[in-house]
């Protein structure tokens, strides 16, 4: 229900601040090129005033509309919202850290809090996870695609959820395929591992994993 409901806020806020973006742009165009993180940006325009923050990045000549407070505040009460929206998500990876420490420490320390929470959620449970073939944990959460492929002919998918992983983003492109091949056979033992009690070698398996891939 929480790796859910991160899903839903990440949606959530993405679309609000999307809105929160288009709409401060009226007032202070240049301020949206210059930060293109959202958290970042509905943090500076919650905090500090359209004066201050064309002095702190230097925009001299101002091409928005001089708009009442009134209507800047409609604008600040939705990053507000948003703002509450990102804290209640950093609280969810909050809980299901100390969750997932208690009973999958492997999963979490190789997969990290979001991922590994996912492929849970997508596997049903740890149990199940732990039953699954490598090469079905490498495909979780590209079912869609996957079907397309049986049904079309279409390219196959080479992975689902664990293209988000810290390693897959960061190997080369030409071998991201076979990076998330060797991830997944890694988290396929650490599911078993947890479930069935085990050592904790996660730390061992990123170890190999970086060295061969990074």
């Amino acid at each position: 229900q929480t790796i859910s409901n991160i899903t839903e806020l990440d949606r959530a806020s993405n679309l609000l601040v999307k809105r929160l973006r288009e709409w401060y742009e009226l007032y202070f165009p240049e301020l949206s090129e210059k930060i293109q993180s959202h958290d970042t940006f509905v943090e500076v325009i919650s905090a500090k005033s359209k004066k201050e923050l064309a002095k702190e990045f230097s925009v001299n000549n101002l091409m928005g509309a001089d708009l009442d407070k009134a209507d800047v505040d409609e604008m600040l009460l939705l990053a507000k919202q948003v703002k509450a929206l990102y804290e209640v998500r950093k609280q969810h990876e909050i809980y299901l850290e100390k969750i997932m420490k208690k009973y999958c420490p492997n999963i979490l320390e190789l997969a990290g809090t979001t991922v590994g929470a996912k492929l849970l959620e997508l596997g049903k449970s740890l149990k199940h996870l732990a039953m699954l073939p490598a090469s079905t944990i490498q495909l979780l959460g590209a079912e869609k695609a996957l079907f397309r492929h049986l049904k079309t002919g279409s390219r196959s998918p080479k992975y689902g959820v664990v293209f988000q992983h810290q390693l897959i983003q960061q190997a080369p492109k030409k071998i991201r395929g076979k990076a998330a091949r060797m991830l997944a056979d890694k988290l396929s033992l650490c599911a078993r591992l947890d479930y069935f009690k085990g050592e904790f070698k996660a730390p061992e398996y990123k170890k190999q994993l970086e060295e061969k891939l990074l």
